[in-house]
């Protein structure tokens, strides 16, 4: 049960560390600057190189349960890395075939490119946070030149 619960609680956990680090990099120039790079591309990286910086960002939060439970630890640990590499996917799907996030009512982090969010839909593989603080925006979706692209599989990714 620990773990069951610890896994839930740092998959949320992370889920909302990524929304506000995303705001974050809007708002600040010095955090910001890859970001930009990021938003002038309009690409991802790639799942695997997406995965590798989320976490590598998050290494040290993932290891603090241990020092209070194993089970706590693993449980912890297994949330953070299952959140990093759907994030990881999700950024990546939304980039390159943003109609195939059928958990989300409109692939929130694809509208904040395509219509320049700075201020909205900071959500990348969730739309839950942008909801709870304010900061979703719906437009249309999808709009005609989003159905003018051709239908591919939700696999049919840049990997790495």
């Amino acid at each position: 049960m620990l773990a069951a619960v610890s896994f839930i609680a740092a998959f949320v956990l992370a889920s909302l560390v990524e929304y506000w680090l995303h705001r974050l990099m809007h708002r600040s120039q010095r955090i910001g600057a890859r970001h930009r790079d990021h938003h002038r591309r309009n690409k991802g990286q790639g799942v695997l190189w997406e995965f590798r910086d989320y976490v590598v960002g998050s290494a040290m939060v993932m290891a603090i349960p241990f020092f209070f439970s194993l089970t706590a630890g693993l449980g912890w640990a297994a949330g953070a890395l299952v959140y990093a590499a759907f994030s990881a996917y999700a950024h990546q799907l939304q980039h390159e075939n943003p109609r195939k996030c059928f958990w989300m009512k409109m692939p929130v982090h694809y509208v904040h490119h395509k219509y320049g969010m700075w201020h909205h839909n900071f959500g990348l593989a969730v739309d839950w946070w942008d909801h709870v603080f304010g900061t979703y925006k719906p437009v249309e979706w999808p709009a005609a030149d989003d159905l003018a692209t051709p239908e591919r599989s939700r696999w049919a990714l840049r990997w790495w």
